[in-house]
């Protein structure tokens, strides 16, 4: 509900329910009030007067508290000025106190409050004013101290419980934005999540394919039987893509997790697209991975090699190496080719943690991967050749941890 000047935007319904219950109160108070002030002329015309201005601040007490307030404190002026006692009419008072408290700025919130306090003075004073004048008037003290308290009580009563629904909407619209920040933030990781997806499926897939095309061309004439290995490779790994990008969007039409997603054992069919694109590559692994390596790390060291070997074939001048040193609680993976100019990446001859470093959005993904599952991934130049060097920690097995513990 936002602000317009003195005003709050309220809806429809809201409107038309304050303005009701307002001509409702005013319906029931006219009579009540001309049957214990007469019907004289003047003095019913008063009456009238004095109502239709409660009725008004009883109906704009959530549209505008401010001139709620104001209209209650000139209907009370009046209601004085006829010398009338409080009646049913002043329940508007408590209703306008509650809405400056709950609804109105800080301004209005504390002019409420001071209201309450100066409207109990008001009312002692002009119930007992010309008794305390007198000088029989410490026989009244008394009962002027209790009604001062009486009225003070009640007025803040209904001031401090739309305070109370002020903090309770408050930590409402607090708890929102908090869920609306947490919805944003959420949604950022999964745009993310899916720009990596479709980065490593797409991506490599691609690189393969204009690897392979280039060859077939230039092998059309020369080699027809390895143009046509060229075709048959483009063929199955654009299959292969059409079938990940599918998957892709399994996920995103429902969950992610629902459909398999690569691991370990695919780590060969990836190898494979890479020398059917004319690399050559060399696996060195020691010892044989774990049997429990969790899900999520098996899918990041797939993916940040994938993107290791996709960088090769566009950017590489030479055969891949890859290491994997497994050990009981971690992976050391190293991914190395040499380059003639790899546009966007550090020079420098050591290898340094990525965030250092200009680099493509496809080794930021890498990054991401990596941390995802607590790990870490470092790149750059070493002599004339390109390093990707990750690090992915992984819970040991409980075997091997209480043999350690032995």
């Amino acid at each position: 509900m936002r602000r317009t000047g003195i005003f709050r935007e309220l809806l429809p319904y809201q409107v038309a329910t304050d303005v009701t219950v307002a001509g409702v109160f005013g319906l029931l108070c006219i009579p009540l009030e001309l049957t214990v002030g007469g019907w004289a002329a003047e003095s019913a015309l008063a009456t009238v007067l004095m109502c239709v201005l409660f009725g008004a601040a009883l109906a704009v007490r959530r549209l505008s508290p401010l001139l709620a307030l104001g209209a209650a404190w000139i209907a009370a002026i009046v209601q004085m000025l006829l010398l009338r006692p409080p009646s049913f009419v002043d329940v508007a008072i408590f209703a306008v106190l509650y809405a400056t408290a709950a609804y109105g700025t800080v301004l209005v919130y504390w002019l409420g409050f001071a209201s309450a306090i100066v409207g109990a003075a008001v009312i002692t004073a002009y119930l007992f004013g010309t008794q305390l004048l007198s000088v029989s008037s410490w026989s009244v003290l008394p009962l002027a101290a209790a009604v001062l308290v009486a009225a003070g009580f009640a007025l803040l009563l209904a001031w401090t419980v739309g305070a109370l629904v002020r903090t309770s909407l408050r930590a409402r619209r607090t708890q929102r934005e908090r869920e609306r920040a947490e919805r944003g933030r959420v949604e950022e990781q999964e745009r993310g999540r899916i720009a990596r997806d479709m980065h490593d499926v797409v991506g490599h897939s691609l690189a393969v394919i204009i690897a392979q095309a280039d060859g077939a061309r230039y092998a059309a004439d020369a080699d027809p039987r390895a143009a046509k290995d060229a075709l048959a490779t483009i063929s199955t790994t654009a299959r292969s893509a059409l079938a990940d990008v599918r998957l892709l969007l399994t996920q995103l039409r429902h969950s992610e997790g629902v459909a398999p997603q690569p691991m370990l054992n695919d780590l060969e069919g990836l190898y494979g697209q890479v020398r059917a694109a004319g690399l050559a590559v060399r696996v060195d692994v020691e010892p044989m991975p774990p049997a429990t390596v969790p899900a999520a790390v098996q899918l990041a060291i797939y993916r940040v090699l994938q993107e290791a070997l996709t960088n090769a074939i566009r950017h590489g001048a030479g055969d891949v190496e890859v290491t994997m040193r497994w050990l009981p609680d971690r992976l050391h993976l190293w991914a190395s080719n040499p380059v003639d100019r790899l546009v966007g990446l550090p020079e420098a001859d050591a290898l340094r943690p990525i965030e250092s470093a200009e680099v493509r959005h496809g080794i930021v993904g890498m990054r991401e991967r990596a941390r995802l599952v607590g790990g870490a991934v470092e790149a750059g130049m070493v002599g004339e050749m390109w390093v990707v060097r990750a690090t992915f920690p992984f819970a040991a097995e409980p075997e091997r941890r209480e043999s350690a513990a032995r």
